[in-house]
């Protein structure tokens, strides 16, 4: 029972850690309470990219005469195969992640791990009636939907993320309440299978910290769609049958006979034993170092209970910097070039600064912004919308940020992620060549501008 490392929480960031840890030689145990592949393989970044996959196809075949293909009959759906297809899915990265982790010698612990102090330089660790022994710890306990206390909402049967995943009815009117990136990903879903979403968020523009102008762009994309926004707007009290909302000092109600609560979530620190090794947080969560480490020497903690990004794709590289540090590196985790992504259609991505941040902090910038359309493939695939590139230079010309609208978004945003990270000029990225004919060309069309 004694290990080099216990990772507590087999999520993104644990699960990475702990192939990282065994494949450089520590002795490795991983705790999981509930299931492998923690929220992002189980309820949320697979199933719903699975779930909004069948929607785009279901999309596509609603405009496919605008491509000149005319298939027969109207489009329809099957909301109780979507729903297996998403489970099949599910069960079959978090099976592979499981193999993986086995097979390479990581031991895997079902239960809930409680920290409970040291002796003698070892952190002792709780799970059940079993005590283990380790050297090192790294936290990966992740996050949880914050449930706000809305008057009536404890009466109301409403959806979080959970629910709305695996419910094969489908509601007349859907109130999503919060316009962030999840609440806009399912609105996107719902809005496809011919539901009519409301989104009520409390900010003057949805998608919270992402470039403004794109989010402006998916907006009135979603618009004509049939989507409601209720922006800068609050909401007081919920019923089964309608949402009671303030804006500018007036009450409104909005009709919905299911809510969706999808305000954010928070880092999972309660009951962890974080007191038996004075374990700091703040507000957002676990403190961390540039190398992960807490404010115990020997425990480190990556991903949501840090409470700083919130992305799976964070959590794999916090985990790895965590390990790194264990075995002797150095590095250091960086935050610059972190992508981010709306999964809707059009998909929305930005990476580095955009510019309301510069505009806040007084940095200059340069803007270069471009219709997606300076893309022949784009042009060739998309016969409605002329999507967004945009390009941040800073002073010595190095490209600091890009945001784009379009598809596929997701796929060629780390091209700029890739020069913001180096910190590329656009004379030296100019240098690489883009097959053609491709999308990611309108980032390449945009250094010449």
């Amino acid at each position: 029972m004694n290990y080099d490392i216990a990772i507590i929480g087999g999520g993104p960031a644990g699960y990475t850690a702990a192939e990282r840890a065994a494949e450089g030689g520590l002795k490795t145990v991983l705790f999981e309470k509930n299931a492998i592949g923690g929220v992002c393989l189980n309820e949320g970044c697979i199933p719903t990219k699975t779930l909004l996959y069948s929607a785009k196809i279901l999309d596509s075949f609603k405009t496919s005469f605008k491509y000149g293909i005319s298939p027969e009959g109207t489009p329809s759906f099957d909301m109780d195969k979507i729903i297996r297809r998403k489970n099949r899915t599910v069960k079959k990265l978090t099976s592979g992640v499981k193999m993986r982790l086995t097979s390479s010698g990581i031991t895997i612990v079902e239960g809930t791990a409680v920290l409970n102090g040291e002796t003698d330089g070892m952190i002792r660790i709780q799970c059940g009636n079993a005590l283990f022994t380790v050297k090192n710890v790294l936290l990966c306990t992740g996050s949880e939907t914050v449930i706000p206390p809305i008057k009536g909402l404890s009466d109301t049967d409403y959806w979080t993320s959970r629910e709305a995943l695996d419910s094969k009815e489908l509601p007349k009117e859907l109130a999503i309440i919060g316009g962030g990136v999840i609440g806009i990903e399912f609105a996107s879903f719902f809005t496809s299978m011919g539901v009519k979403v409301k989104v009520i968020e409390m900010m003057p523009e949805i998608l919270g910290a992402m470039d403004k102008e794109a989010s402006a762009m998916l907006r009135s994309e979603y618009a004509k769609k049939g989507v409601e926004f209720h922006l800068n707007t609050k909401v007081t009290e919920v019923n089964p049958k309608e949402v009671i909302v303030e804006k500018d000092g007036k009450t409104n109600a909005i009709p919905a006979d299911k809510i969706l609560v999808s305000v954010g979530r928070r880092a999972i620190t309660k009951n962890l034993g974080l007191e038996s090794l004075s374990i700091e947080t703040d507000r957002r969560g676990v403190r961390v170092n540039e190398y992960m480490q807490t404010s115990h020497p020997h425990v480190y903690a990556a991903g949501d209970i840090t409470g700083f990004s919130q992305l799976a794709h964070t959590a794999y590289r916090e985990g790895e910097v965590a390990v790194n540090h264990i075995l002797g590196n150095e590095e250091r985790m960086d935050y610059r070039a972190i992508p981010a992504v709306v999964y809707t259609n059009p998909e929305v991505a930005g990476v580095g600064k955009t510019e309301e941040v510069l505009k806040a902090s007084g940095e200059y910038y340069n803007l270069v912004k471009i219709p997606m359309t300076y893309s022949g493939r784009f042009v060739a695939e998309n016969e409605t919308g002329n999507g967004l590139c945009k390009l941040l230079t800073n002073v010595n010309g190095q490209i600091i940020g890009c945001h784009l609208v379009g598809n596929p978004a997701s796929e060629i945003i780390v091209i700029a992620g890739i020069a913001v990270e180096h910190g590329y000029t656009v004379d030296e990225f100019k240098k690489t060549v883009f097959p053609h004919p491709t999308v990611g060309e309108a980032i390449h069309e945009s250094l010449y501008l």
